[in-house]
C-alpha cells in the first residue's frame, strides 16, 4: 500500500466512505441539472426555432464572426504591447539603479491593481474627451487597458524569471568582462523568456477572457455581438452558449499550446543543461554567452 507525503493512504473503510461521498455528490449535482432543464423547458427555452436563430449563418456572419473579429484583434495588440512593457518594466525593475527601480516597481504594482474595468472605462472617457482624433475609441481603451494589466503581470514573470535562473549565469557573464546589465540583457533575460512562455501563452486565456469587458464601453467585441442578436431574436440565453462554447474552445487550443511548450521546452532545458549551457561547466558558459574571444583571439 502506498503512501503520501503528507497523509497515509485510505484503508478499506476510508475508500467506501469516499465513493459514496462521491455518489451522492453526482446525484446531487444530476438533481440540480435536472431541476433546471425543467425550470428552462417550463419557461420554453428549448423551443427549437430560438436555437435555430442563435446558430444561423446570418447569426454568424454578421454577429458572432465579427464580433471574434474584433475580440482577436484586440486580444493580439493587447498581447504584443504587454509583452513590451512586460520586458521593459521587468529590466527596469531587475535594473541596479535604484531610482528605475523603484519607479518600475511603483508602475507595475498600480497597475497590477487596478481593476481592468475602471482602467477601459477611464481610458475611453479620456479618449473622448482629449483625443477625438481618435476613430476607434472604445478599442484603443480596450487595448491601453489590457496592455497596463496584463504587462504589469509579465513583468513580474521577467522578474521572478530572472530570479529562479541559477546564480552561475550571471556569474558566467561577469566572469568574461560583461557588466551587469549586458549579462542581464545578453545571457539571463534570454534564457528567463524562454523559461516563462508557456506562462505568456496561457495569460493569452486571460487577454481573452478581459477583452469582453469591452462590451461595457461599447466596443462590439464577441458578447456585445451575441448581445445584440439576442435582443434582436430574444434568444439570450441561446446566444451567450454559442459564445461561451467560442470561448471555451479558443481558451482551450490556448492552454494545450501551453502545455506543449511547457514539456517541450522542459525537454530542452534539461537535455541543455546536461550538455553544458553554463551550469557547472564554464567552458561551456563562454560558449553560451558568445562574448568570448574565439581561437586565436586576444
Amino acid at each position: 500500500m502506498s503512501a503520501s507525503v503528507l497523509f497515509d493512504a485510505p484503508g478499506p473503510r476510508g475508500r467506501a466512505v469516499s465513493v459514496v461521498g462521491n455518489v451522492v455528490a453526482a446525484l446531487a449535482v444530476l438533481a440540480g441539472l435536472g431541476w433546471l432543464a425543467s425550470v428552462l423547458a417550463a419557461k420554453g427555452q428549448f423551443e427549437p426555432s430560438l436555437w435555430q436563430n442563435a446558430v444561423s449563418a446570418e447569426a454568424w456572419q454578421f454577429y458572432y464572426l465579427p464580433g471574434l473579429q474584433n475580440t482577436l484583434r484586440s486580444a493580439l495588440f493587447a498581447t504584443v504591447g504587454a509583452v513590451v512593457f512586460g520586458i521593459v518594466f521587468g529590466i527596469g525593475r531587475l535594473s541596479h539603479n535604484r531610482a528605475v527601480r523603484w519607479i518600475s516597481g511603483v508602475v507595475v504594482e498600480f497597475f497590477r491593481a487596478v481593476p481592468v474595468l475602471l482602467m477601459m472605462i477611464f481610458f475611453y472617457m479620456f479618449f473622448s474627451a482629449q483625443a477625438q482624433w481618435i476613430v476607434d475609441r472604445p478599442f484603443a481603451a480596450v487595448v491601453v487597458a489590457l496592455v497596463l494589466y496584463n504587462g504589469s503581470v509579465i513583468a513580474e514573470l521577467v522578474r521572478a524569471g530572472v530570479g529562479n535562473l541559477p546564480k552561475g549565469q550571471g556569474e558566467a557573464g561577469l566572469a568574461i568582462g560583461l557588466t551587469r546589465g549586458q549579462t542581464l540583457r545578453s545571457v539571463q533575460l534570454p534564457q528567463a523568456l524562454v523559461a516563462m512562455l508557456p506562462a505568456m501563452v496561457s495569460q493569452l486565456v486571460v487577454v481573452l477572457k478581459d477583452s469582453a469587458l469591452g462590451q461595457f464601453i461599447l466596443y462590439s467585441e464577441l458578447l456585445r455581438s451575441a448581445q445584440i442578436l439576442s435582443s434582436k431574436e430574444q434568444n439570450p440565453l441561446q446566444a451567450l452558449v454559442v459564445v461561451a462554447i467560442v470561448f471555451i474552445v479558443i481558451n482551450w487550443l490556448l492552454t494545450v499550446v501551453a502545455h506543449r511548450l511547457a514539456r517541450l521546452l522542459s525537454s530542452r532545458t534539461a537535455g541543455a543543461t546536461v550538455e553544458g549551457t553554463g551550469i557547472g561547466n564554464p567552458t561551456a558558459a563562454a560558449g553560451f554567452v558568445g562574448a568570448g574571444p574565439g581561437p586565436g583571439g586576444t
